[in-house]
């Protein structure tokens, strides 16, 4: 297994996701369930993520800041690691049923991280029925996104059920805790660093920038102009939802899920030149439309955030870390074709795509890092309460992965709602997306309707 690549401070897009977090509806907690076709045999979980927590040493470091400092917090192993603090072992209550799984993970999920301590817990759960078992994986954002998260997971999963020759066990990551001077000189030396780069960088592209004016200065006015709007509407603030019906917030989530084929799924994209991802959000859009239809409301359109993936090749193969932009917009809820739906979502989301503000967001975040934490929460909370709901669409694996004897079945991901009323996740495995509907009952208030109506929405969309 590849070696992945973390960097040893937060970025400031990450610093501040960790920052906001003063304000508990912005939380940025990952919740995964996975099931497995027998029980995860104990020594071989011990010793695999015992193996993982070291080559991987993001799964052993906790995060420190510095209040004399403007730099980003830094990843430090934490020296009273305790495995065993961080993984659990567990038997549902009822029948051993999918829903007892999600029943037992979603207070799970509610739960705030220890800040002293590596931000990931791992709940085993076994007494499922037909004797197998089910894994809770809690992660915070922070340590990576989708994407990262499932290059992540292969330094613990195998591909047959009798483990993989990993080599020599690794020894644990070297570690110390600076003291504060260490800590302020540190910081220091990251942001001339920093500072350097952005200087080198910035020399390269005023270069190339004036060479353009000078050719077309009409064509660098416009430009300048598209990225400014483009910021705007990046930062513009929307406190209060579009939906009349999901219109209130709280810290409790409820979990559920759906399947779809992955192969039906693009044949229906395919129908309008599209992708997987084009299918997935006009099934989900319509979805929204039906619930809100049964609900006596016929809102035009609702406000989404939809994270996009800002890999490049250069680090595509060994970055782990967060590589994504939030995309924020509205969905128009009236258009009754799917075909005609899928078509328009398409289109919408190419755009949001081609936003430049897109590529400075980690300069943005920057900016608003270094604001008093009071002011940077509120101003982020304005970008984000009025959203009604999240999408985000994770590659999975291809093939059949294992995990301790054990063969995995599914994976669903729930990814955090930071304000909105649902966030609604699709992660392939196999030939299936597998999606993690994870939603706030204070806005959500008939939980089977809700669900009842995104089924309703893909089913519309596979028969196109």
């Amino acid at each position: 297994m590849g070696d992945i690549r973390f960097d040893d401070r937060m970025s400031d897009a990450d610093a501040l996701m960790w920052t906001i977090e003063k304000d508990p509806l912005l939380r940025s907690t990952i919740t995964s369930v996975a099931l497995f076709d027998s029980e995860l045999d104990a020594d071989r979980f011990g010793e695999a993520i015992d193996r993982a927590s070291r080559d991987v040493p993001r799964l052993r470091q906790r995060v420190q800041a510095n209040p004399y400092s403007i730099a980003p917090p830094r990843w430090e192993v934490d020296p009273n690691f305790d495995i065993d603090f961080h993984v659990r072992r567990v038997r549902t209550s009822g029948g051993g049923s999918l829903r007892d799984v999600l029943d037992l993970a979603e207070p799970i999920a509610m739960q705030g991280f220890d800040r002293a301590r590596p931000l990931w817990e791992i709940d085993i759960v076994d007494g499922l029925e037909g004797h197998r078992s089910a894994l809770i994986l809690k992660l915070h954002h922070s340590i990576t996104d989708g994407v990262g998260g499932m290059k992540l997971a292969m330094h613990l999963y195998d591909l047959d059920r009798h483990g993989t020759d990993r080599g020599a066990f690794p020894a644990e990551p070297p570690g110390r805790v600076m003291n504060q001077f260490e800590r302020l000189v540190d910081a220091i030396d990251h942001e001339r660093r920093r500072a350097l780069g952005i200087a080198r960088r910035s020399v390269g592209s005023l270069t190339g920038a004036a060479g353009t004016v000078v050719g077309d200065a009409a064509g660098s006015a416009r430009r300048l102009g598209e990225t400014v709007g483009s910021v705007g509407r990046m930062l513009a603030p929307a406190t209060s939802p579009l939906s009349d019906v999901m219109t209130n917030r709280s810290l409790s989530v409820r979990f559920d899920v759906l399947r779809v084929p992955v192969a039906d799924l693009k044949a229906s994209a395919r129908t309008v030149d599209g992708k997987l991802n084009d299918a997935f959000v006009a099934a989900v859009a319509g979805g929204l439309r039906r619930y809100h239809l049964r609900r006596g409301s016929s809102v035009p359109a609702l406000r989404m955030t939809m994270p996009i993936n800002v890999r490049t090749a250069s680090i595509e193969s060994e970055s782990a870390g967060n590589q994504f932009a939030p995309a924020r917009f509205a969905v128009p809820l009236h258009i009754d074709d799917p075909t005609e739906r899928m078509r328009h979502i398409r289109a919408l989301v190419a755009r949001q795509r081609a936003e430049p503000a897109l590529a400075l967001t980690d300069p943005l975040a920057g900016v608003l890092r270094r604001l008093p934490t009071s002011v940077s929460t509120g101003v982020f909370g304005s970008m984000l309460k009025g959203v009604d709901f999240v999408t985000s669409n994770v590659p999975g694996v291809p093939i059949p992965i294992y995990l301790a004897g054990a063969r995995m079945e599914a994976q669903f991901a729930f990814g955090p709602m930071t304000g909105a009323a649902t966030n609604i996740t699709l992660l392939s495995y196999l030939d299936e997306a597998q999606i993690g509907i994870n939603v706030d009952p204070a806005a959500v208030t008939d939980q089977r309707a809700f669900v009842e109506c995104i089924e309703e929405g893909f089913d519309e969309i596979l028969k196109t």
